[in-house]
């Protein structure tokens, strides 16, 4: 039998009562779903998933992306995005940086990611006990539910870029990445969605803007531009809208990448070792 523990922040909730290694009936399945959609955030404590379940599972939502970066996907897996510190014969065994900025997964594409399952293997503690490598999400539609009538005003009907380009070459605490190849720079050209996007399901609005990959407002002059996307940006993730899971080993979370963004606390390093992968749900155009 399924409960639910919400947060208490402004999105999340934990889900009690389902083991993920087994096969999940339609209508829990379809519960699991709603709450959700309801929560942006859910989570499961104490899973025990071989990489077959846990794609098995993300699948029961639709299709899964393959990402990018194949350099960082789990061996025999392309749906499985590894995020690691772990360095394996001299080569890390995934991204290294990922998520150091507030972002949502594959908003730079012309086809943005719906969701995103994430599963903690490995998980740092300090001398203490205490998790370390707390990742940080922001409710989208609370942010854009306060924004001033003014604010709405400004950005109605208007469009941002979103470059991969952008976030790829941030400065990175795990220094310069390699360039992008021809084939990844096809692949990711910058593309414009609204500003303010539209859930395709539940129909909550939401601001679709965030640090790590949006450039700029389109059809704005530059300076323009800046100021009110820093407004957004800084608005959206102001500490009301926020909840911060601290991660267990055998955690596996799903969020929202249309409702919500996210960002890493990147607040360990070796020899502490964080082992995370994630699967990613192909999603639809913003409208």
């Amino acid at each position: 039998m399924i409960t639910i523990r919400p947060t208490g922040a402004a999105l999340g909730a934990e889900i009690q009562g389902v083991d993920l290694s087994q096969d999940i009936d339609d209508a829990t399945f379809k519960q699991i779903v709603g709450l959700w959609h309801e929560h942006e955030v859910v989570f499961f404590r104490n899973q025990r998933l071989t990489p077959e379940q846990h794609v098995n599972f993300s699948r029961r939502f639709g299709e899964l992306e393959l990402h990018i970066r194949k350099d960082c996907c789990r061996p025999g897996f392309h749906e499985l995005f590894v995020v690691s510190n772990i360095i394996l014969d001299g080569k890390p065994i995934g991204s290294q940086d990922a998520g150091l900025f507030w972002h949502s997964d594959l908003c730079y594409l012309k086809v943005p990611s719906r969701g995103s399952l994430f599963y903690a293997l490995e998980v740092p503690h300090d001398v203490h006990g205490k998790a370390l490598g707390d990742t940080k999400f922001a409710s989208a539609t609370a942010a854009y539910n306060v924004l001033p009538e003014s604010t709405r005003q400004k950005i109605a009907g208007r469009k941002a870029v979103q470059s991969y380009a952008k976030g790829y070459y941030r400065d990175r605490n795990a220094g310069p990445r390699a360039p992008l190849s021809e084939e990844q720079q096809r692949r990711t050209p910058d593309v414009e969605h609204p500003i303010v996007r539209t859930h395709p399901i539940t129909g909550k609005k939401c601001l679709f803007v965030n640090e790590g990959y949006t450039k700029c407002i389109v059809g704005m002059p530059g300076h323009e531009s800046d100021a009110l996307l820093g407004e957004l940006i800084t608005h959206a993730t102001r500490p009301e809208f926020i909840y911060q899971h601290s991660w267990r080993a055998g955690d596996f979370l799903l969020w929202d990448n249309c409702l919500v963004q996210h960002q890493a606390v990147h607040d360990y390093q070796l020899p502490l070792r964080r082992h995370m992968e994630r699967t990613t749900l192909t999603g639809s155009a913003p409208f």
